[in-house]
C-alpha cells in the first residue's frame, strides 16, 4: 500500500528524514506554501490546524497571483545558500545567493518564477530615500572576468517594509535547461538615480541568508505538468425521467415475469452510496515529511445498483436498461456497478529535502459522488 502510494504521489522513496523540521516549519518558505495551503486551496476534505498558517496578506496574494496558484499542478520553494565561492561574495557589495534547482523535471511547464526579498526598517538609513533593487544572472565567474545578465528590478523606499517580489522566470527557465550553469543570482541596490556605488542590500534592511528565518529570502516556481493525463470521464448529474423507466418496463412486460415481482418486492437496504474512508498520513509514519494535511477523506463507493433506479443513483440511461435486462436473464447480464461518478483534487505540501518544499496538486484523490454505471 505504501509502494503505492507514493507512485500516486510520484515519489520514488520517502524523502530522508528531516531532522530539522521544526526549524524548517518557521522558515519563510515553508511559511508561504501552507499560506497558499490554507487560504487559497483548502477544502472541506482535508484536515488541519488553520491558527499556523497565517493569513493571504502576508503574503500579498492579489486576484492574479491567485490566478497562476489554480493554474499550476505543482508549487515548488527553493531556500536560499550563501555560495561562498571566494571573492564572489565581494562583487561591488552586492550579495550573491543560490537555489539547488535540480529536481525540477524538463517535462514540467514553467508558469512563473519569482524571488521573494524581506525587507525590514533599518535603522541608521535616512528615512524616505528611493532605492533600486534590481537581481542579475551569474553567467560567468572566472577571476576578475565577471558577466551579469540583468533579470528584473523594482523600486523600493528606506522607511518600507514587507515582502518585495522580483520576476526570476527567466532565470530558473534558464538553469533546467543548462543545469550545470547554474551560478545563482546577483542582487544589487541602487540608489534610484543610479548615481554612487552599489548599496549592500543589509543597509537598506533587506533580510539575508542567515537572518530570522521567517524573513529569509527564498524563490517559488509555479509549474504545470507538460505530461498529456487522461481525464477521469466524469458525468454530470442528470435528472432522468421516471416515465422512461416506467415505460420501458411496460414495452418488455416485466410486471408479468413471477421471478421480478419477486425481486421488486424485497428490501432493498444496501443502496449505491458513498461511504466513508479516511486516509491517515500519521499512520503510514510519513508526518515526518508530509506538513500538511494530517490525511484526508477519500471516501468509496458500495451498495447495489436495483430497479427501480431514482435520482440518488446518478444512473446512465445504460445502468437503467442493464438493470431492466437483468431482471429478465439474472444469469446472463449482471447489474451495474456501484462507482465514483464526480471526483476531485486534493493539495500536499511535503518536504523534498531540508532547502525544498513542494505544494502538490493530485487530481481524482476524493470520491464527491457514487453512482450506477
Amino acid at each position: 500500500m505504501e509502494r503505492n502510494l507514493l507512485n500516486i504521489l510520484e515519489l520514488p522513496d520517502q524523502p530522508r528524514k528531516i531532522v530539522r523540521r521544526s526549524l524548517m516549519m518557521n522558515r519563510s518558505a515553508s511559511k508561504f506554501l501552507l499560506n497558499i495551503y490554507q487560504n487559497v486551496l483548502s477544502n472541506n476534505t482535508t484536515t488541519s490546524n488553520n491558527e499556523e498558517y497565517g493569513n493571504m496578506e502576508e503574503f500579498n496574494f492579489s486576484d492574479r497571483y491567485i490566478n497562476i496558484i489554480d493554474r499550476s499542478d505543482l508549487i515548488m520553494t527553493f531556500g536560499a545558500h550563501n555560495p561562498h565561492s571566494g571573492n564572489a561574495s565581494k562583487m561591488n557589495r552586492g550579495r550573491r545567493i543560490w537555489f539547488d534547482v535540480s529536481e525540477i523535471s524538463i517535462r514540467e511547464h514553467i508558469i512563473a518564477a519569482e524571488l521573494r526579498l524581506y525587507q525590514s526598517l533599518s535603522k541608521g538609513v535616512e528615512l524616505r530615500k528611493a532605492y533600486i533593487i534590481a537581481i542579475y544572472i551569474v553567467a560567468q565567474m572566472k577571476y576578475e572576468n565577471r558577466k551579469k545578465l540583468y533579470i528584473d528590478s523594482t523600486s523600493t523606499m528606506t522607511d518600507k517594509s514587507g515582502w518585495i517580489i522580483l520576476n526570476v522566470t527567466q532565470a530558473l527557465e534558464y538553469w533546467v535547461k543548462h543545469p550545470k550553469k547554474n551560478r545563482g543570482l546577483y542582487l544589487a541596490v541602487y540608489r534610484d538615480d543610479y548615481t554612487g556605488r552599489v548599496i549592500r542590500p543589509d543597509d537598506i534592511g533587506i533580510v539575508g541568508v542567515s537572518g530570522v528565518s521567517d524573513k529569509q529570502p527564498f524563490m517559488v516556481g509555479f509549474f504545470k505538468s507538460s505530461d498529456i493525463h487522461r481525464k477521469y470521464g466524469t458525468l454530470s448529474k442528470q435528472k432522468r425521467d421516471i416515465k422512461f423507466q416506467n415505460d420501458y418496463t411496460n414495452s418488455i412486460n416485466i410486471k408479468d415475469n413471477p421471478f421480478v415481482n419477486l425481486v421488486m418486492k424485497k428490501q432493498r437496504k444496501n443502496i449505491c452510496s458513498i461511504r466513508k474512508l479516511y486516509i491517515s498520513f500519521k499512520e503510514l509514519q510519513w508526518e515526518n515529511w508530509i506538513i500538511a494535511p494530517d490525511g484526508y477523506d477519500a471516501y468509496y463507493c458500495s451498495g447495489e445498483c436495483t430497479f427501480p433506479m431514482n435520482t440518488h443513483m446518478n444512473a446512465t440511461n445504460h445502468a437503467i436498461v442493464q438493470t431492466l435486462v437483468h431482471l429478465v436473464k439474472p444469469y446472463e447480464v449482471p447489474k451495474p456497478c456501484c462507482v465514483p461518478t464526480k471526483l476531485s483534487p486534493i493539495s500536499v505540501v511535503y518536504f523534498l529535502d531540508e532547502s525544498n518544499i513542494v505544494l502538490k496538486k493530485y487530481k481524482n484523490m476524493v470520491i464527491d459522488s457514487c453512482g450506477c454505471h
